[in-house]
């Protein structure tokens, strides 16, 4: 079966986090993704899945000019190095169009390519705290709480580039041009934060943590600990999901209190967390099984495995050491996933060589070179 991005070509230089994982996303929507290893030792990981790799030490200009030559017969390039990094290579943006004018560049970086801070190290953690995402998150009066590298890495800064890197390949279908995609973690999360500055522009959201609709300081919008430790996500913001949910605990509303008094919230807070306490975590989830009072058990990687709803839409499926959620979004003429083929570092080279015109010798001169590793 055919899927959305068969036929396109992607050229990915190694890396760790988004760029893989973009580069994920792409294979797993029918992309050729060849990953571009360097010399040395690699682990596996998940993000490998459905890709083509080879190894070239970039350090060489012979595996530049080879780099070259494939970049003339692909449709993206993406990179996820320091700015002028690629540029010092020489398979740059402006290298790289002179061979391939239509080539979509796809860069993804932290700070963004430009800026005082362009070239200065840092994490997940350190992109979303200029934000404002990670000041957002946790406890009031205590540290802000990680969110993973969920929100940095892969919400503001793999998706973006995905995105951008589809809606380059458009442009270049039309006009025969090719664009320069500039993915900063920092911009897609401020876009991402698209609805506080929203609620803020019209005095619904506060800087101070626990204090809005979403951060945890609402009764019916946070997560409970059961009798065995566990915790229940509760997530009732509408009037009828709220009531159905006061119902299922056999709370009576009147003595309860109205919704969104706040005057009410902190002896809310109190009962709830009392009721919940009285059951474990799994007797919660069946009675709430199926309702729309918007009440779910909080369950580990492991577990989500085996919830009913993740198994119904094929969700996570043990394929050798690894544990693969499916490919997402899931396409009408393309449902099912098949087995995901998981390479090593260096399968493809000599395939990939071939194909470029290169002999048997050639590719002999190149590993006598220490070209390929």
């Amino acid at each position: 079966m055919t899927k959305p991005l068969n036929g396109y070509r992607i050229i990915e230089l190694a890396g760790i986090g988004p760029c893989p994982y973009a580069g994920q996303l792409l294979a797993d929507m029918g992309a050729e993704v060849i990953v571009v290893n360097r010399p040395g030792p690699t682990m596996p990981m998940i993000s490998d899945r459905g890709k083509k790799t080879m190894v070239l030490d970039l350090s060489k200009p012979k595996a530049v000019e080879i780099l070259l030559k494939l970049v003339k017969s692909a449709d993206v390039l993406c990179e996820g190095l320091r700015p002028g990094v690629t540029e010092r290579l020489g398979v740059g943006p402006t290298q790289c169009h002179a061979v391939n004018p239509k080539l979509v560049y796809g860069r993804m970086t932290g700070w963004g390519q430009t800026g005082p801070w362009a070239e200065v190290a840092g994490h997940d953690i350190n992109y979303i705290s200029i934000t404002g995402a990670l000041g957002a998150i946790g406890k009031r009066g205590e540290p802000p709480m990680p969110p993973l590298n969920l929100i940095g890495d892969y919400g503001g800064g793999s998706l973006f580039l995905v995105s951008g890197i589809l809606a380059g390949l458009l442009k270049a279908e039309k006009t025969g041009q090719g664009e320069v995609v500039d993915a900063a973690m920092i911009d897609g999360v401020s876009s991402m934060m698209s609805l506080f500055y929203s609620l803020a522009g019209i005095g619904h959201w506060q800087p101070t943590r626990e204090s809005n609709l979403l951060d945890g300081s609402m009764p019916y919008y946070r997560c409970y600990q059961t009798r065995d430790g566990k915790y229940m996500a509760v997530g009732c913001i509408e009037p009828q999901f709220f009531a159905l949910m006061l119902s299922q605990l056999s709370i009576d509303p009147t003595q309860f209190g109205k919704q969104n008094d706040p005057s009410k919230h902190a002896e809310q807070h109190q009962k709830l967390e009392i009721i919940f306490s009285s059951k474990t975590r799994d007797q919660w989830a069946e009675i709430f099984d199926g309702s729309d009072a918007c009440v779910s058990p909080v369950l580990n990687y492991e577990e989500a495995a085996a919830h009913p709803q993740n198994l119904a839409r094929g969700g996570l499926k043990q394929q050798g050491q690894f544990l693969h959620p499916r490919s997402a979004p899931v396409f009408e003429s393309n449902a099912d996933d098949s087995e995901f083929a998981m390479p090593g570092p260096n399968d493809d080279t000599q395939p990939l060589l071939e194909s470029l015109g290169y002999s048997a010798n050639d590719i002999q001169q190149f590993t006598d070179d220490k070209v390929l590793s």
